[in-house]
């Protein structure tokens, strides 16, 4: 896999990141707010699935609805885990704060089209998944190219504090959006959607005002086939992981279904298809060969390994407090969405502490130690949270909580300004498309990992434990057994909302059957919560134990990434590729050279294979017309 030469052009000026010197604040004010709009939006549903699903008139628990509940839930995250990479690339092509204002522009419109949906039932919940799906068009160019610019406007030494701040706002969006969407909800359902029109429209006329592309644009044809055998076998294999959730047949879960083993399988080589376009085409959608940076590498495998970590852990969370912990502490059903959301807070503050100080931090001593001690910290965290009593004390679980959030902000800001900082200029928008895609299929895959070891935990006891229940209260034998044949995931999906699970299971017809003080019993706050904690507690210890895992193999990936590498783009300013240096050999520099480097920073450039050292000029696109991405030889 060889460089494709193509013509580059540099918009920002000589020496200066930016039109101005106020202008980095700018761009990282704008796209902050960018980014946590978009990633409310991956939450906000979840608190208000109830309302919404009340106002459009829809039994979300019925069998043939339950893949509308969960398209609801998960459209917004495929789209936007499929388009980054295409939405990173024409960033890269035509501008980036050009894709990125467009996208701003998009998703206000479609978050409008939500927020006026007329329609009841089931054409109803399809009008608003299509809306979901466009609205993920919009999120997915503000997230593509949100890092990119701020790549452009910072200098390598301030790029930690900068990509810190913004990945905290992106992290921490995902948890506003609980407390958010549960406040408005009940108020009224359309304003969950429309909450986010005002701060659509006054971001989408600052940025078209006050954002410059500032970063080199690399004009090129559009890889057409590598934009659609990626699209096309992204989508096959989270839309296989989604419906492997489902239960099929006889099964509590659908993973043996033709249709699902189909969709992962065809979606896995259709990926394959893809790897070997980009190899072959002249002007690739994304260049495999950015892969041979070990700090780019390293960096989204773990990545991946840390969002598959925490992905799921979201929803475990609400399940825990909502389906047993808020009902046993005073709490109604119908109150534990809201309040699931409050009691998740200790994780977004543990967000917000140290993102920032470690992007900080990570500018001065490199990334590698806190990368890897946050995700240390997090499998503890993950740990403390296994040996905790299904009915704990909140005092420890809010800590336990808090050091979580503190571990993966500590992981998160220097990961990703690491990843950035490997970057040649002409390709930052494509490779945080990589890194986004990564992050956001890694949270619909661990979605359907943490069901799917939650419901295999819940199958082997909750059975027994309805059946035993259920009767022990004079419900009829054929009515428990029919209860207790009934799908596990009907009862995570019956938490999750903050229905009833006794009522919503049994029905009317049955419960009026039963002696008063028996049927209101069953449908109080402490029968089903105590019934289901055991089980649970078989399933979180499964869910747990992989998220251990996941975690410290991303701590192992983090250390593998060496000392600190850094592109430089000095030369990349004056329109021309940099090309110092035997291949795969960076340039050392001492504290201030190369754009403000701290001491000990590697510099990569780009050099013919082959070739000897050469000077800048000499080896610019034009004089050698393949070249490869820079290679890391990283120091300790």
């Amino acid at each position: 896999m060889r460089w494709a030469a193509a013509k580059t052009t540099a918009v920002r000026p000589g020496g200066d990141s930016g039109p101005g010197p106020r202008y980095k604040w700018i761009a990282l004010s704008n796209t902050t707010l960018g980014v946590l709009i978009a990633t409310i939006n991956m939450s906000i549903l979840l608190i208000a699935l109830p309302d919404i699903f009340r106002g459009i008139g829809v039994d979300p628990l019925l069998p043939g609805n339950t893949s509308l509940l969960l398209w609801l839930i998960m459209s917004y995250l495929v789209v936007t885990a499929v388009l980054v990479v295409s939405f990173g690339r024409l960033g890269d092509m035509y501008g980036r704060v050009r894709m990125y204002n467009l996208g701003f522009a998009v998703f206000t419109v479609f978050s409008v089209l939500l927020s006026v949906t007329w329609t009841h039932g089931t054409a109803g919940a399809l009008w608003l998944i299509g809306m979901r799906v466009l609205q993920g068009v919009g999120g997915a160019m503000l997230l593509a190219n949100s890092n990119a610019i701020l790549t452009d406007a910072f200098p390598a030494r301030q790029r930690g504090l900068a990509l810190g701040l913004n990945q905290v706002a992106g992290i921490a969006g995902s948890f506003i959006g609980l407390v958010l969407g549960g406040l408005l909800g009940p108020v009224d359902w359309h304003l969950v959607f429309l909450v986010s029109v005002p701060f659509g429209l006054f971001g989408t006329a600052w940025a078209y005002l006050k954002l410059r592309d500032t970063g080199v644009r690399t004009p090129a044809r559009l890889d057409w086939w590598g934009n659609i055998t990626f699209a096309a076998g992204l989508i096959a294999v989270l839309s296989g992981i989604t419906y492997g959730i489902q239960p099929y047949g006889g099964h509590t879960m659908g993973w043996a279904s033709p249709w699902v083993i189909t969709a992962i399988g065809g979606g896995l080589a259709m990926l394959a298809v893809f790897c070997v376009i980009e190899s072959r085409v002249a002007e690739p959608m994304f260049h495999l060969a950015l892969f041979r940076i070990r700090a780019f590498t390293a960096g989204n495998v773990a990545n991946l390994l840390a969002a598959l970590g925490r992905g799921g852990l979201m929803f475990i969370l609400i399940i825990w407090l909502q389906g047993i912990w808020l009902p046993r502490h005073g709490y109604s059903f119908e109150e534990t969405p809201l309040w699931a959301g409050i009691y998740m807070l200790p994780l977004t503050i543990g967000f917000l502490i140290a993102g920032p100080f470690s992007g900080w931090a990570s500018d001065r001593f490199g990334a590698r130690s806190f990368a890897t001690g946050g995700m240390v910290l997090a499998a503890g965290t993950f740990l403390a949270l296994e040996e905790l009593p299904v009915d704990f004390g909140y005092p420890m679980f809010a800590l336990i909580l808090l050091l979580n959030g503190l571990a993966m902000g500590l992981f998160t800001s220097p990961n990703r300004a690491a990843i950035m900082n490997s970057l040649p200029p002409d390709q930052r928008g494509v490779g945080a498309g990589i890194t986004t895609t990564f992050q956001n299929s890694a949270t619909v895959l661990s979605i359907g990992i943490f069901f799917s070891l939650m419901i295999a935990g819940l199958a082997g006891s909750l059975p027994g434990a309805l059946t035993h229940g259920l009767t022990a209260q004079g419900v009829p034998a054929a009515d428990a057994a029919r209860v207790a044949a009934l799908p596990p995931v009907g009862v995570l999906f019956a938490s999750l909302l903050g229905y009833n699970p006794v009522r919503t299971l049994l029905g009317p017809h049955v419960l009026a059957q039963l002696p008063a003080g028996h049927a209101h019993y069953l449908t109080g706050r402490e029968f089903f919560p105590t019934l289901i904690s055991q089980p649970f507690a078989d399933g979180l210890s499964v869910a747990f134990n992989f998220a251990i895992a996941a975690c410290l193999v991303a701590a192992f990936a983090s250390l593998l990434r060496g000392g600190r590498y850094i592109h430089d783009d000095h030369d990349d300013r004056n329109g021309q590729r940099p090309g110092a240096g035997t291949p795969g050999t960076p340039t050392r520099t001492g504290a201030g050279a190369g754009g403000g480097a701290a001491a000990g920073v590697e510099v990569g450039r780009y050099t013919t294979p082959g070739a000897r050292a050469s000077s800048p000029a000499q080896s610019s696109p034009h004089s050698h017309p393949h070249q490869h991405p820079p290679e890391s030889k990283e120091s300790s």
